[in-house]
């Protein structure tokens, strides 16, 4: 999933949220005249012009509730080639746990095969020197 995605369903679903318990926003969530792209957009280019590059999400989120609250806002140019990081959890499969798994152990065996590779100690050779004994009695 890319991110830019990731990020209007994680307001998306704040927002709805908010709408089920809260039947002030419920109406202002509900016009027709607004929508998550828009409001994405909006919260991107609020992000800008702040010139800061980390946020708390409730600050997020509330730019998005801003963007509902207010009937004529300016929402600004939609932005291509962003980086958006959203804190959501991934779920995995139990064929992708299986799989990173079995990458994890592969590694680590590479791993450990190198490690011994490079604390391998050369064998020297002894040089097989033959020892001459003197002899007594030789002429």
């Amino acid at each position: 999933m890319d991110a830019t995605r990731a990020f209007k369903e994680t307001i998306q679903a704040y927002l709805e949220q908010m709408a089920s318990y809260d039947t002030l926003f419920a109406k202002r969530y509900a016009n027709p005249k607004k929508n998550i792209n828009d409001c994405a957009t909006y919260i991107l280019n609020e992000v800008r012009k702040s010139g800061c590059c980390g946020f708390e999400d409730d600050e997020i989120y509330n730019m998005a509730m801003h963007y509902y609250d207010e009937e004529e806002i300016e929402v600004g140019n939609p932005m291509e080639h962003l980086h958006v990081a959203v804190n959501h959890v991934v779920e995995l499969t139990d064929d992708e746990k299986a799989e990173a798994r079995r990458a994890a152990i592969r590694q680590y065996q590479q791993e450990c095969y190198r490690k011994m590779a490079e604390h391998k100690k050369p064998t020297a050779k002894r040089e097989q020197t033959a020892q001459v004994q003197p002899m007594l009695f030789n002429f």
